[in-house]
């Protein structure tokens, strides 16, 4: 392309500070260096995960940047050493690497790697090398993705070569809410057939978890949430039961155990509230009750009762649904081209880019499952 060696000045939504609206600007974007890959990014969507690190987390080491995780775009251009991929090919970045030669990428019962932010800066969420700058500044990437920009930059162990008939304002869902919560029924609860799980709540993560949940077999599944609007949605994934626990006097686990005969088989936190993770453990069945972590927080300790694990419970956490993304994303992509995963159904929004700020105001109030910017044309 014209544009390979050179900056590009393009546009993207800055987060100058914590807690204080994006702001549209243009920034320039370097060229990528030895084993990275410059992407146009055409589609992304707004995840929790942006909103908790500007509006909960607040770290001041984490700014200024360029929030975005969950995307999809067309290879611009590619950096010395890579060979995987080529300008125009569609791929989704992706937030968790996969190195394929640490530890961890070799073993199969993580999809952790020992390279990426995630190592060094959990905290910032961001890698102190960027080929952002704006004003002259130097503008972090928020999880070495920043994909509410135009163009980005990524590293290829962290990236995911698709399908190129797949439409990109659809599979973009892949690049974090859909694979994080499906996953965590099918790979990380590894949820029975026949068995009784427990949704907390019903997001984009939470109702990928529901259909996690019926994909792998479960004959009742209760969708729990505040919100009584999102149980039709909920039904639509595969949910059989909802519970609203602000219908009821005594605590959730209480409920749910009394629907259940003694607790849940499996119970997934998709909200990232550390009160909430404890009730799903409490829901969980005595002896082999599994409860999953799943909601995205490092604010709070989550506290339990020895006594809830002594009795066979076990508590465990899910990071993108346990999977490997440059080798499984592609996997879910070519599930949902096969109509075995849906997709479509999440997107409740869609607006572009400049309106960022109305999207971020929507998922804040609770109003919309998956708002999806159009950010560059294919």
């Amino acid at each position: 392309m014209a544009t390979a060696g050179k900056i590009i000045k393009c546009k993207a939504a800055v987060a100058w500070e914590p807690n204080k609206p994006l702001v549209i600007e243009e920034i320039e974007v370097a060229p990528p260096q030895a084993n990275e890959v410059r992407i146009k990014i055409v589609a992304t969507a707004v995840c929790h995960s942006d909103l908790y690190h500007l509006l909960e987390n607040m770290n001041e080491g984490g700014f200024p940047t360029v929030l975005g995780h969950e995307a999809a775009g067309i290879v611009e251009s590619v950096g010395p050493g890579v060979t995987e991929f080529q300008p125009g090919d569609k791929v989704i970045p992706l937030f968790i690497s996969q190195c394929g030669e640490c530890r961890f990428c070799k073993n199969p019962k993580t999809n952790q790697c020992d390279h990426g932010w995630a190592s060094d800066r959990c905290s910032e969420m961001a890698p102190l090398d960027s080929r952002f700058t704006c004003k002259g500044k130097k503008v972090l990437q928020f999880t070495g993705t920043s994909t509410f920009s135009e163009y980005t930059v990524v590293n290829q162990m962290a990236v995911a070569k698709i399908d190129p008939a797949a439409p990109l304002d659809k599979v973009c869902l892949l690049g974090c809410g859909v694979c994080t919560g499906y996953g965590a029924a099918v790979n990380t609860a590894k949820v029975e057939p026949g068995s009784t799980c427990a949704v907390f709540g019903l997001g984009c993560v939470g109702l990928a978890a529901v259909m996690g949940c019926q994909a792998a077999g479960a004959k009742k599944i209760i969708a729990v949430d505040i919100n009584p609007d999102k149980f039709e949605k909920a039904k639509v994934f595969g949910a059989t039961d909802f519970v609203n626990p602000k219908d009821h006097s005594k605590p959730i686990s209480e409920v749910l155990s009394e629907m259940t005969n003694g607790g849940v088989d499996f119970a997934l936190e998709c909200v990232g509230n550390v009160e909430v993770m404890r009730s799903a453990l409490e829901s969980c069945v005595k002896g082999w009750g599994v409860g999953v972590i799943v909601g995205w927080t490092n604010l709070h300790d989550v506290s339990v009762r020895p006594l809830q694990l002594i009795a066979g419970r076990t508590l465990k956490g899910s990071a993108f649904g346990g999977f490997k993304g440059r080798e499984e994303v592609p996997q879910m992509v070519k599930a949902y081209m096969d109509k075995k995963l849906k997709l479509d159904e999440f997107i409740t929004h869609n607006m572009s880019l400049d309106q960022i700020n109305d999207a971020i105001e929507l998922m804040k109030r609770g109003e919309c499952i998956r708002t999806v910017l159009s950010v560059s044309p294919q």
